[in-house]
């Protein structure tokens, strides 16, 4: 199966998986500062991997938590305050110390490039402490399913909705969010696999992760945590 690489058009800098720094500098954060101090001591050490512009990032700061934002954009990066920032891809980031949280969000963890995937969910396990958590956030597999063309959210004053999707191999889809903004508009094009739960359970355990348990009531929230002996 030959993967598509990720696009985006619109204006301002579009970063290499497609997103666009002006589109995220208007999202807002969601449940992810709760998802973290529920597993996180406040005051804790938060590596936030995509971490995009902060958006994340900052409202972490604000509840006491110490951040270091990886990402690979320099430009979603510029817009990053009062955390250490280290621009790379996550696959190859290796720091030499481990945080009490790693946070991986945005559903990254579903790229349908497997050795892609393995690299991610290596390097969670490379800068987790021995008794810290990893959140992951992702897609279950009923949710996953009932994507369509048209479903979406508002975001202030912004609508973004899924504006193509199409399966092109058992368990794999093309899709295409479009955001608007009064005049201004942009999309992002992806690929995403589906993950069962024994699928994600698996591809934990062989980056050397346990899955924990799942953190939300619908389900979008994982825990993992180092395997024993890893």
């Amino acid at each position: 199966m030959k993967i598509t690489p990720n696009s985006g058009t619109g204006s301002g800098a579009i970063t290499p998986d497609g997103s666009s720094v002006e589109v995220y500098k208007r999202i807002k954060p969601r449940e992810e500062p709760d998802v973290v101090a529920g597993q996180v001591p406040v005051g804790g050490s938060v590596l936030d991997l995509g971490a995009g512009v902060g958006r994340v990032t900052h409202a972490l700061i604000e509840r006491g938590y110490e951040v270091v934002a990886v990402d690979e954009s320099a430009e979603m990066l510029a817009e990053v305050r009062g955390a250490e920032t280290v621009c790379t891809r996550i696959q190859d980031l290796r720091l030499g110390r481990r945080f009490d949280g790693v946070l991986m969000a945005s559903n990254l963890v579903h790229t349908a490039d497997e050795e892609g995937r393995h690299g991610l969910l290596e390097a969670c396990a490379r800068h987790v402490a021995g008794d810290g958590a990893v959140l992951i956030q992702w897609t279950p597999p009923e949710r996953h399913d009932a994507w369509e063309v048209g479903r979406g959210r508002t975001e202030g004053d912004m609508r973004i909705e899924m504006s193509a999707l199409e399966e092109v191999a058992p368990g794999v889809v093309n899709a295409t969010m479009r955001s608007v903004c009064g005049e201004h508009e942009w999309t992002q094009s992806f690929t995403s696999r589906r993950l069962s739960d024994d699928q994600l359970a698996a591809a934990l355990e062989a980056a050397g992760l346990r899955l924990d348990r799942f953190l939300t009531d619908d389900r979008t929230w994982v825990k993992a945590v180092p395997s024993t002996g890893s």
